[in-house]
């Protein structure tokens, strides 16, 4: 007993030689935790033009402004801990203006105690302006080859400023960038938040040659919002055009994506307003090759229940009336999804629904030949849809 006592005492602070040590560790105040990015046009801000005046300008064009947004040392933890209470805002957004993202990113060391540590970041905004002129490759090139940067950050794009959406009111005791990424796991109730688009997908559709949509967010008055989606042309990786809500809502029909969306519409017989909250989507996009011609059927089917229903008057619920009902959201759905399909094939001329997804499995042959042409081919190609709508549940309030 005594021998392994020794032993255990000689080998003890051996052992601790042996532990692995951060010799090159930095306090967590020492760190410029840096958790959204921003991208916008071009636009020297007021404090960098009198920079710029007193000699603190070097080489370049003002081609893209980035909004780096820092986490408050000083006041975030203790907010994020007792949910309000300091009158500062737990992050700080830092500007700067150039034509080289590795530049910027030096120049703010120049002025900020705590350089720009990307470890962490949870998401990049862009404005879609910017694609106007540069493509998403450009864009994301040298985020995508720093190291440092995770590749599980979402990527969201703006109609707006970038700068917009990364600013909220005073005292909500938020920083912006988790606000953002906290908003997409509400997809269970709202059906127009498309499935999350993180760094890690975007070289696959960038390379993939098929047009396709990023999530859509709007900044105001210190309040965001998700709003609809922005099309990306995918041979380009530039702006092809924007996406309104209902129009989104109409690609997630066509894609049997998200649940806990609304069916809204006016009963034919009483004219009164009718909403059904969707429980169950289901969606098969079957594509139909025969004679050298192609095109598609889509068969969409939902469980839904009567959420809310205007006309008072009605005591009873009867198998006519649910009937009715269901073939009137039935019939909604079905001019939802043909109008964005017109949308599509007319206005945008590409396939933004994943059409082509459907042929290269099912048609692997014939995709190898269209896919280098599909926004064209799919614009002169056929689409029937068949919608089913059935209520399952109809709420407490109403009686046999």
């Amino acid at each position: 007993m005594k021998l392994s006592t020794y032993k255990i005492c000689f080998l003890f602070p051996i052992i601790i030689l042996f532990l692995a040590g951060c010799w090159s560790s930095h306090e967590i105040e020492e760190l410029g935790l840096t958790f959204a990015i921003g991208f916008d046009e071009g636009r020297e801000t007021d404090l960098e033009k009198k920079f710029n005046k007193m000699g603190g300008d070097y080489p370049k064009k003002n081609r893209v402004t980035l909004t780096y947004q820092y986490v408050n040392p000083y006041t975030a933890g203790a907010q994020i801990a007792v949910g309000s209470g300091s009158s500062q805002q737990p992050y700080i957004n830092v500007y700067g203006t150039g034509d080289s993202l590795q530049q910027i990113g030096s120049e703010i060391a120049l002025r900020q105690d705590r350089p720009v540590f990307s470890s962490h970041l949870k998401v990049i905004v862009i404005a879609a302006d910017l694609l106007r002129t540069y493509s998403l490759k450009e864009l994301l090139d040298q985020t995508l080859r720093d190291n440092e940067i995770r590749l599980s950050m979402l990527v969201l794009v703006t109609r707006g400023r970038a700068s917009d959406t990364l600013e909220l009111k005073d005292g909500t005791g938020k920083i912006p960038a988790f606000h953002l990424t906290r908003i997409i796991h509400n997809d269970f109730r709202a059906k127009k938040i498309l499935p999350p688009i993180t760094l890690a997908k975007l070289p696959g559709m960038m390379k993939a040659g098929t047009s396709y949509l990023l999530q859509n967010i709007i900044g105001a008055d210190g309040e965001v919002k998700y709003a609809g989606a922005v099309a990306i042309n995918g041979k380009t990786n530039k702006l092809l055009g924007f996406l309104d809500e209902k129009d989104l809502d109409g690609i997630m029909w066509i894609k049997g994506q998200g649940v806990g969306g609304t069916v809204k519409n006016y009963d034919q017989k009483t004219k009164k307003l009718t909403a059904m909250s969707v429980d169950h989507l289901k969606s098969e996009i079957k594509p139909v090759f025969k004679g050298n011609r192609l095109s598609f059927k889509v068969n969409i089917n939902s469980e839904a229940h009567l959420a809310e229903n205007w006309n008072t008057t009605e005591t009873a619920i009867d198998k006519k009336y649910l009937k009715r009902k269901e073939e009137s959201a039935s019939q909604t759905v079905k001019q939802l999804v043909e109008q964005i399909t017109e949308k599509m094939q007319k206005e945008y001329k590409a396939d933004l629904a994943g059409f082509g997804d459907e042929v290269r499995i099912h048609y692997p042959f014939l995709w190898r030949k269209l896919k280098k042409n599909w926004d064209e081919v799919f614009t002169e190609t056929p689409i029937q849809y068949d919608v089913n709508i059935t209520i399952e549940e109809f709420g407490s309030q109403s009686r046999h």
